[in-house]
């Protein structure tokens, strides 16, 4: 046979290896994709295996494992995509073992550090749902009925803060032209959405200036006649309203933080004064803004008189209620919140004390016309006089979480809402009194809503702490106590608590103290759970002879 034949050969076992090995490919991969009888059997055993890796995720009640991050990233350290389609079965293994395995168990009725928690169990079957039908909620020619469905729990959620009349939301509710509330990916978003409208509103066009939409920031100011712009709040603001400074093009030095009480709220008296001082400088105040449920101990501003102070300066009134914004369903609790229904804009999380899946975030509006401010539309998509939500929306493509929403508010519904935050607040107050109670520990605050403030006393300390004799030396000792201990516990993965940094005065100087942050909003949390995370805090305690 001449080389040249040979060549010929081999050349054709190549194309015809390719062309198996390419036909094996596409077969699997057109499966993934095949209709619904097809897959059915492949899908029937995917469901078989993640619904039992759920169940042990689920069911453990320690909050973590006791992997350390090195270990753990190194199981995550390959950059090669694989060639060719990987065995589900072996996937799901893998996925199992490695990340599934050594997640936080946010479910756990002793990992109650952070503002996450269990799920109700309508939630998992929806998920599945709603992925199936995989509904881009910005443009109704992809969200068809998805849309007029978003736009009716949101306007549930309205009613509930501004309580307006049966003709306003029989006007407003399926308007095109209305917008009572825009539905995002969380709080941060939801923050930056209202401060945006806010801005667009008060730098519009007028007198032929086409606004600072078109003209931008530096053009609107100087137009307008303002040296510059800030935002006002207090010092306990998220950090999402830095991120909104940043955005806005204003800088996070004109984001005013305002000194809080020892109740952990605005102090008003300050708030004024800085109001009357911006005004004076010729500044334009974007937004003023109160806070309902600070993220590191729960308090809630007094938003009547906030809403009182933006009134008399002409400013735009935003309430961050992400936290404790559902207290507007507690017939005990509500009056905290008393105020916010005099709020231009009002953010509110779903994923927090609605208990929903995380990616829900909302931001309602006093003005159904409010958010026409920052509309935008394309030839392609979002066209003018359309139902599309994303026409007045940061976000460009977005799935259907409204479907957890709409079912938590008809599942669940006033009374259920009521129950779960009222429970919420009554097991904080059970804590409350048992640290109280509780040599080891000190209380820092007393609650507002369910977040509290603590911390772990050395034994050295405590007659100290009684007399109130601490020097600064002894407190920065307790500080890295509590710092180390924190970060033990959550090594040790039996329960959990989160940890913040609080500043109180003493002796006339400001003294920064390091605080256990406890967040008890998951309804499995019983007062033993309590009782458990407190013991194992001075177990592990004793157990690294914390005496420092």
């Amino acid at each position: 046979m001449t080389s040249s034949s040979q060549e010929m050969l081999n050349k054709n076992y190549l194309f015809e290896s390719e062309q198996v090995l390419h036909d094996g490919i596409e077969e699997q991969v057109m499966q993934m994709f095949a209709s619904f009888d097809q897959v059915n059997s492949i899908e029937k055993q995917i469901d078989e295996i993640t619904d039992n890796i759920s169940q042990d995720f689920l069911s453990n009640i320690d909050s973590n494992t006791n992997i350390d991050l090195d270990s753990l990233l190194e199981k995550f350290s390959d950059s090669k995509i694989p060639l060719q389609p990987t065995n589900f079965e072996g996937y799901l293994k893998y996925i199992g073992n490695n990340l599934v395995a050594h997640s936080i168990h946010t479910s756990s009725p002793r990992f109650i550090g952070h503002m996450t928690s269990a799920l109700p169990s309508f939630v998992r079957p929806l998920a599945k749902l709603m992925t199936a039908m995989n509904q881009n909620a910005v443009k109704i020619e992809t969200a068809k009925a998805l849309t007029f469905c978003e736009r009716e729990a949101l306007a549930m959620l309205h009613r509930q803060i501004y309580n307006f009349s049966d003709g306003f939301y029989t006007q407003h509710i399926q308007n095109n032209l209305s917008t009572l509330g825009i539905l995002v990916s969380g709080g941060t978003v939801a923050n930056i959405s209202a401060l945006w409208c806010a801005r667009n509103a008060s730098l519009g066009p007028k007198d032929g200036f086409l606004g600072v939409e078109k003209e931008g920031l530096a053009a609107a100011l100087d137009f307008y006649g303002y040296k510059g712009a800030v935002i006002i709040g207090s010092d306990l603001m998220h950090y999402s309203f830095d991120k909104a400074a940043d955005l806005m093009g204003i800088g996070t030095h004109s984001l005013m933080r305002i000194p809080t009480d020892c109740n952990n709220r605005v102090n008003l008296q300050a708030l004024r004064q800085t109001v009357i001082d911006c005004r004076n400088q010729n500044l334009l105040i974007i937004a003023i803004v109160g806070v309902a449920g600070t993220t590191d101990s729960g308090g809630v501003d007094s938003l009547k008189d906030i809403a009182e102070i933006a009134q008399e300066a002409n400013a735009h009134f935003h309430v961050d209620a992400a936290w404790g914004g559902p207290l507007i369903f507690s017939e005990q609790y509500r009056y905290k919140l008393a105020g916010i229904e005099k709020a231009d804009s009002v953010t509110i999380d779903g994923h927090k004390q609605l208990y929903l899946p995380m990616g829900i975030g909302m931001v309602f509006f006093r003005n159904p016309y409010l958010a026409s401010s920052i509309e935008k539309q394309a030839s392609y998509t979002m066209r003018k006089g359309s139902f599309d939500l994303g026409k007045r929306a940061l976000e460009g493509s977005r799935p259907g979480m409204a479907l957890f929403l709409h079912a938590g508010l008809k599942l669940i519904g006033l009374k259920g809402y009521e129950f779960l935050i009222d429970e919420g607040i009554r097991k904080t107050q059970y804590m409350a009194a048992r640290i109280s109670a509780m040599p080891e520990f000190e209380l820092l605050a007393e609650p507002d809503t369910n977040l509290l403030i603590y911390r772990y006393i050395p034994e050295q300390f405590r007659g100290l702490i009684a007399n109130t004799q601490l020097t600064e030396t002894d407190n920065q000792i307790i500080n890295d106590c509590n710092e180390y201990l924190q970060k033990m516990q959550r090594h040790i993965g039996r329960t959990f608590i989160s940890r913040t940094t609080k500043i109180i005065i003493s002796l006339d100087k400001e003294i920064p103290v390091i605080a256990m942050r406890a967040v008890i909003a998951n309804p499995l949390t019983t007062e033993e759970d309590i009782e458990a995370v407190l013991n194992d805090q001075i177990q592990i305690a004793a157990e690294i002879s914390l005496s420092c």
